[in-house]
C-alpha cells in the first residue's frame, strides 16, 4: 500500500469499536425544568409568553464552569441577543450581564456527524465562566419583536464531572508525536486528547476523512481571556462536552486548539496527521483544518507564542501535502453559508481566518490582522 495516510487510517478503522450514547431528551420550552445532567452538561429550558423573549430568572444551580444557549432547530439562526449572568461559587458575587456570541451555525451537519439534522441543536458560542453555581439568562429577538427559535435552553457545563484521567504533560507531548509522512516543516508538539481528559465513550462515531488539507482556518473561541493556562485542559474538555452533549455533534469541532501560552492541543479525533473532516467553518469543512485560539481576540492582543503556535501547526499540516503556507487554495462550498453558495469555488489563502469563509467576526479583529505575520512565520518554518 503506497499511501501512508490510507494505511494508518485502515489500521485505525480496524481497531475502532462502535460507541453510542443516549440522545438528550428535549426539555419543555415553557417551564424552567432542568434535564438530567448527561456527563457534565445540565440543560435548563428558557420560558416566556412573548415569542420574541425568553428568560430564566436568577437561580442557584449545580456547579458549572461554562455556559451557552442552544435551540432545537439546528438550521435556525437566533437574531437579537443572548445574555447571561453567573454567580461565582467561591465569592458568591454575581457577574454583570455578558453577551454570548451568536454568529455561528451547526457545521457538523456538513460533516455528516452526530445523529443527523434532527439530532443536533444550534447554539451560541460557549462562554467560560470559571467555577459557578448560579445563572440568569435573557434572550431577545431582533429589535425585541422577531420570533425566537423554539426549544431554547441554557447549557451548564461542568468539565470536572466528566474528567477522564489526563496524562502528564511530558507523557502527553510524547504521545502526540505522529507517524506522519514527511512534511516541509517540523512537526509541532501537540498535547493529545488524553492530555486534556477527553471522554472517548461520548464520541458517537469514528472520524470521517477526505484526501487533502488545502486550507487552515484560524478561529477564536470568543468568550473570555480571563483564564490561566493551567485551566486550558478544563476549557477544552468543556467545549468538547458542549459540542457533543449540548449540541449533539459527533466530536469537538476544531482539529487543534491553542491557549494563550502557545500550547497546542489535539482537537477532533482521527489523527493529527490525517485529513479529518472537522466542524468549524460551515460550508467549507472539506479539505480544511481548523485551529482555534482560546479567548476573545476582538479585545485581546495576540501573544507572540500564539502566533508561533498557529504558524507551526499550519506550516506542518499544509506541508504534509506539499503546499506553500504563503500560497492560495481552491475550495468548493458544500452549503449556502451567507458568503458562498453551494458549488461555488472559493480561492482562499492557505492560512485564512474563519471570516474569509463564513460571515462572522471570528477570529477577532486583532488575530485576523495578525494572519500576515502568521503566514510569514509559517513560510519561514517550511524553508528552514
Amino acid at each position: 500500500m503506497n499511501n501512508p495516510h490510507l494505511f494508518r487510517r485502515t489500521a485505525r478503522v480496524a481497531a475502532a469499536t462502535a460507541v453510542t450514547f443516549a440522545t438528550l431528551g428535549a426539555t419543555s420550552p415553557t417551564a424552567p425544568a432542568a434535564a438530567q445532567p448527561p456527563d457534565g452538561v445540565r440543560s435548563i429550558a428558557l420560558y416566556g409568553f412573548d415569542p420574541g423573549r425568553r428568560a430564566l430568572p436568577a437561580r442557584r444551580t449545580e456547579p458549572f464552569s461554562m455556559v451557552g444557549v442552544t435551540w432545537a432547530d439546528s438550521r435556525a439562526e437566533l437574531g437579537g441577543t443572548a445574555q447571561v449572568r453567573t454567580r461565582d461559587s467561591v465569592t458568591g458575587v454575581w457577574s454583570g450581564w455578558r453577551d454570548l456570541e451568536l454568529d455561528v451555525r451547526t457545521p457538523a451537519i456538513e460533516a455528516g456527524a452526530g445523529a443527523g439534522v434532527d439530532g443536533m441543536r444550534a447554539g451560541t458560542q460557549p462562554l467560560w465562566t470559571g467555577p459557578s453555581d448560579g445563572v440568569q439568562v435573557r434572550v431577545t429577538g431582533q429589535g425585541g419583536a422577531s420570533r425566537l427559535p423554539a426549544g431554547l435552553r441554557v447549557e451548564l457545563v461542568d468539565p470536572e464531572s466528566d474528567a477522564a484521567e489526563a496524562t502528564s504533560d511530558a507523557a502527553a507531548a510524547d504521545a502526540a508525536r505522529s507517524d506522519a509522512a514527511d512534511s516541509t516543516a517540523p512537526e509541532p508538539v501537540v498535547v493529545p486528547r488524553a492530555g486534556w481528559g477527553a471522554d472517548e465513550s461520548l464520541v458517537l462515531s469514528r472520524a470521517k476523512y477526505t484526501t487533502d488539507t488545502k486550507v487552515v482556518f484560524t478561529h477564536h473561541t470568543a468568550g473570555t481571556n480571563d483564564y490561566t493556562c493551567a485551566q486550558s485542559a478544563d476549557i477544552i474538555r468543556a467545549i468538547f462536552l458542549y459540542h457533543v452533549q449540548g449540541q449533539g455533534w459527533n466530536d469537538i469541532g476544531y482539529h487543534f486548539l491553542v491557549d494563550k501560552c502557545g500550547t497546542v492541543f489535539e482537537g477532533r479525533a482521527g489523527g493529527i496527521d490525517e485529513p479529518v473532516v472537522g466542524a468549524h467553518t460551515y460550508g467549507l469543512n472539506t479539505d480544511t483544518a481548523g485551529v482555534a485560539v482560546l479567548g476573545n481576540y476582538n479585545t485581546a492582543t495576540t501573544p507572540q507564542p500564539v502566533l508561533a503556535a498557529i504558524a507551526g501547526v499550519a506550516a506542518w499540516k499544509l506541508g504534509l501535502y506539499g503546499y506553500d503556507a504563503a500560497g492560495t487554495g481552491e475550495l468548493t462550498a458544500a452549503n449556502d453559508n451567507g458568503k458562498f453558495i453551494t458549488g461555488q469555488k472559493a480561492v482562499l489563502n492557505r492560512i485564512s481566518g474563519h471570516r474569509d469563509g463564513y460571515p462572522t467576526e471570528c477570529p477577532g479583529n486583532n488575530l485576523y490582522a495578525d494572519l500576515t505575520a502568521i503566514r510569514a512565520l509559517a513560510t519561514a518554518a517550511q524553508t528552514d
